[in-house]
């Protein structure tokens, strides 16, 4: 077989070919962005992402919820392996000094079902503790150490609509500047904790006292610091990362 001489010519029309076929791919690509971006927020009101997108991390949702159960738990750690000096992993919803003497949980069961419960309300159910790898949406994880109240328990004593068409529980600030939507399978998870330690201690201020969420299979993002109310809802509750643009399940 003999191989035809590559000439100057054709060297010049591959080359115009490719150039073709990169200036098509480019082409689509602005188009396509174009596109995506000028598509309506998933949220309507100027925040959240455009739909396309929210579809993409809702289709992801149902995959991986599907993995939630008792026998996906995070991996956990001596106590001496925690952190002395915890990261705080943001603020929102904690500007401002707390009037502690005067914090109470508004625990709504159900419309006009409203318990007010004090710390010592929470504490004086069984305390569980747990070390594990907390990690941030900014990508750094720490190992830390927490002692509180599992929500599982907390919801038996205080006979909470888990059981109902209620799918998610939802956890606010006193301000109600931060708020979380949780699944209720991740809020019964035996890892979730309705937290008022780290390190042995009463949580610091600046980490969430009196009270926080712990979750250890979901980013740190839902997990709340300082609750004021929780409550339950049918429908998924806002959540102000999901708002921004963040997946809202956030599951590891």
């Amino acid at each position: 077989m003999i191989n035809e001489p590559i000439t100057e010519q054709k060297i010049r029309r591959r080359t115009l070919i490719s150039f073709a076929v990169f200036g098509i791919m480019i082409a689509i690509g602005i188009g396509a962005w174009y596109w995506l971006y000028h598509q309506p927020l998933d949220n309507g009101n100027d925040t959240g992402i455009q739909k396309p997108l929210r579809n993409v991390l809702n289709a992801n949702e149902k995959i991986f919820e599907k993995t939630i159960s008792n026998n996906h738990l995070a991996k956990t750690y001596p106590v001496e392996k925690a952190a002395k000096n915890v990261r705080v992993n943001g603020n929102v919803g904690m500007q401002g000094t707390l009037d502690t003497t005067n914090w109470r949980l508004h625990l709504v069961r159900a419309p006009g079902d409203t318990l007010i419960l004090t710390l010592a309300d929470i504490q004086k159910l069984p305390k569980t503790e747990i070390v594990f790898d907390f990690k941030c949406v900014e990508g750094w994880d720490q190992v830390t150490h927490w002692g509180g109240v599992r929500f599982s328990d907390f919801a038996a004593y205080y006979q909470l609509p888990v059981d109902s068409p209620n799918q998610y529980a939802a956890f606010v600030t006193p301000d109600e500047k931060y708020y979380v939507g949780i699944d209720l399978p991740s809020a019964m998870h035996p890892q979730t904790l309705i937290c008022y330690e780290m390190n042995g201690k009463p949580l610091p201020q600046n980490q969430g006292y009196p009270l926080r969420l712990i979750i250890p299979t979901k980013y740190g993002i839902k997990s709340l610091k300082r609750i004021g109310t929780l409550y339950f809802s049918a429908q998924r509750p806002p959540d102000y990362w999901a708002e921004r643009g963040y997946d809202y399940f956030a599951g590891l």
